[in-house]
This record gives C-alpha cells, structure tokens and sequence, in this order.
C-alpha cells in the first residue's frame, strides 16, 4: 500500500511541475480587493494603517504573480498608489449615478454597501489601472472575485467612462475591448460581447462601443468590435444587434399582441 502510495504522490507531484500555479495567489488578490474597498470607503478604517498593509500585500502579490522576471513588477505600487485619488473621484460619480437614477435609493450609503452593480464597478476600476501597467493575472482575478460576488463581469481591460449605472447588475458581461463612454446606463442580463471567439483575434477590438447618455435595457446583446451604439440612443430588452446604431436612435424587440374575441 505504501508503495501505491508514493507511486500515486510521484505522479501528482510530477504534473503540478508543469504550472506555475500558487493558489495563495488568489486568496491574497481577494484579500488585497477587500481591503482596498475598505481603505476607500469604511469611515472606521484607518488609511494610513490600511495603505501600509496594502503594500505588504502587493508586495506577496509581486512574488507570486511576477514568474516573468523581465516585468519590473515590485516599481508597480507606487504608481497604482498615485491613482487611488482619482479612482475614488470616479467612483464617487458611479455611486451618485445610482443614486440618481434608481428611484429605490435611499441614500449614498445604500448604493456602497447594498449594490452588487456598484460592487463591480468599483472592483473594475481597481483592476484597471493594474491592467493597464501590465501587472499579470491579478487584475483577472480581482474582477473575477468581484463576478462570483455579484454575478457581474467586467473584464480589468474594458474603457469605462464617468458616471457608469448598472442596475440590478446579475448576469452582465462587459468584454475586454469594450469601450463604455460618459452617462450610460445598463441593465441586467446586458452582453457586450463578441461575434466570435477564436485565438487570433487576441489584442483587436472584438466588443462594442457604447456612446454618451445610452441606455441597454434588460437582456440585450450587443456583439462586435466595429458596432458602435450612438450617443443618447435607447436599446430595448432583449435586442439582439451586431451592426452600429446612429446617435438618438430607439431600437425594440416588438413583437405581435393578439387579443382573443369570444373566448378563443
């Protein structure tokens, strides 16, 4: 038994050679999320006691994330610090995007604690600015974290203007090269996605673009990177569309309504 034993103990230890895989990654990243949102947010919570251990963290991150030793992971921090400013200038203007438009409010902190479509709005934003300097796999999984939390994904690579609404939020897709402008407005079940997925298409504009003031409605899909949906436009549930729409344009998915006569 022993020797079946070490023989199956050989064979594990022989695939797991063949990933650069330290779970412990995840759960720091999930960790580093929480508390930055806390950090941000939570009056009871000390920024500078927060920040420091924020740095502590990336730090394990840097070890665990950066197997590429070209990557000058660890000069990271202190560019990702400089942006918590204006990440929390931008998430300000999300949260009173809520406010303002869900006559179910009821105060901003409402919007902070109780939103899962703010949730991963905010989680997005975090991830973003990683994203944007390269640092590897964190910010995936951050918004990932964020996804099995709300059932919201945002992917860390979408462009996402000011003042961003997602009501309701479970089940919203919102692809790697979307490009998300000022005042819009989306609702659950939203797909912003691709018209297909194959490897080669890896760094072009695959997903939509969504211009000032729209709004999505329910269930709508939008796929393409060259559909463009015009600025102040109106997309009713459940649309599918893989072609632009000109600004001020009102799309709907009608559909027939027959009204029995004498009970038939």
């Amino acid at each position: 038994m022993a020797t079946q034993r070490e023989n199956i103990i050989q064979k594990i230890e022989s695939r797991k050679q063949d990933l650069n895989l330290p779970i412990r990654l995840k759960e720091r990243t999930e960790y580093f999320t929480t508390l930055l949102f806390e950090t941000l947010f939570d009056v009871e919570s000390s920024v500078e006691k927060n920040i420091e251990e924020l740095a502590n963290v990336f730090h394990t991150l840097v070890e665990l994330a950066c197997w590429d030793t070209e990557k000058k992971c660890a000069d990271v921090w202190e560019d990702y610090l400089n942006t918590f400013p204006t990440i929390l200038e931008k998430l300000q203007l999300d949260a009173h995007a809520f406010l303002d438009s869900d006559p179910a409010a009821n105060s901003i902190e409402e919007i902070y604690l109780a939103y899962p479509g703010f949730y991963a709005i905010a989680v997005y934003r975090f991830s973003h600015e990683l994203y944007k300097k390269g640092f590897p796999l964190v910010p995936r999984l951050m918004t990932e974290f964020a996804h099995r939390q709300t059932g919201t994904e945002i992917n860390a690579g979408a462009q996402i203007g000011d003042s961003f609404f997602i009501d309701h939020a479970t089940g919203t897709i919102i692809g790697e090269t979307v490009i998300i402008k000022n005042n819009v407005k989306i609702y659950q079940g939203v797909t912003l996605g691709a018209k297909y997925v194959t490897r080669d298409l890896k760094g072009s504009k695959r997903h939509p673009t969504v211009e000032d003031n729209a709004i999505i409605y329910a269930n709508a899909t939008i796929l393409g990177g060259d559909t463009v949906i015009g600025a102040n436009s109106i997309i009713g549930g459940n649309v599918w569309l893989t072609k632009s729409v000109p600004p001020n344009s009102i799309i709907s998915n009608t559909k027939e309504v027959k009204v029995r006569t004498n009970g038939k």
